[in-house]
């Protein structure tokens, strides 16, 4: 059975998302922070860590590919979670008694509607699964928490309502870590960061050479790089494996127009018209 690291406490998405990927078929070992997921893969305390990258709504998760620069691992697979907030709530409570809703600010925005419906108070709270742990330790009438309904199981919270977000298209999207490269499936992606030269028309170029091969785009993002300030590296995802004959002639390619090149991996990924089946 795979051990996997997650950041959070049980409870969290990212362990929902682990759950999914493996089918339940999984050893979760919670992590504080995403430092903590990568010092538990280089140990070799886990087989794998899973780091959340972006949101469909929020956008890219804070540190997380700054993260994936530093570290000598590779992407392992791509986990699209359809996330959905419940509100939970000590058992024998009812909505219609619920003043206070609890829970990191990112959910309490993504549920906004909902909350002013049924006239709750908006509280920010450091984490979604925190919150629930919380109200499990220390029982108070009239406060709820916004998490998801596997933090409402494991601290026996009453669900007082489900899939409470405002927006459907809601999904974060995770990357699974490990040592090795994968075996390549019928649907690959190839995630590089990498830095173009100080000149005009530099990542024009770049980004011609997958057009030239058809080389399809899935990401493209510009970060700001450490002790250079104004010289961003661009992180970018795009169909196909390393191993592919026009994927390898690229890449050299890019080894000669770039100043810096670096591949985190390709892997089995999920194609867009499958999320949320």
């Amino acid at each position: 059975m795979p051990k996997v690291a997650y950041q959070g406490i049980p409870g969290a998405y990212s362990e929902i998302a682990v759950r999914q990927h493996f089918d339940g078929e999984v050893e979760s070992h919670p992590c504080q922070d995403f430092n903590r997921l990568f010092d538990a893969l280089q140990t070799k305390a886990v087989d794998y860590s899973l780091l959340p990258v972006e949101n469909a709504l929020a956008g890219s998760v804070s540190g997380a590919y700054e993260l994936l620069l530093d570290q000598d691992v590779r992407i392992q697979a791509e986990v699209i979670l359809h996330v959905h907030h419940a509100l939970l709530a000590n058992q024998g409570a009812a909505l219609a008694e619920i003043q206070l809703a609890r829970s990191h600010p990112q959910a309490l925005m993504q549920c906004q509607r909902f909350l002013k419906r049924n006239k709750i108070e908006a509280v920010g709270w450091y984490d979604t699964a925190g919150a629930a742990q919380d109200l499990a330790k220390n029982s108070e009438p009239g406060v709820a928490v916004i998490a998801s309904t596997l933090a409402g199981e494991l601290y026996e919270l009453d669900l007082l309502a489900n899939e409470i977000e405002d927006e459907q298209f809601n999904y974060t999207r995770f990357l699974l870590m490990g040592h090795g490269d994968p075996e390549p499936s019928d649907y690959n992606k190839t995630s590089i960061v990498f830095a173009t030269r100080h000149r005009p028309a530099a990542l024009y170029e770049c980004l011609g050479e997958f057009a030239k091969r058809d080389l399809n785009l899935t990401k493209l993002e510009s970060r700001p790089r450490r002790n250079r300030p104004w010289e961003p590296l661009f992180y970018l995802d795009f169909e196909g494996h390393w191993q592919d004959p026009l994927c390898q002639d690229l890449l050299m390619q890019l080894l000669q127009l770039t100043s810096f090149v670096k591949m985190l991996g390709s892997y089995p990924a999920v194609r867009s018209g499958t999320v949320g089946m």
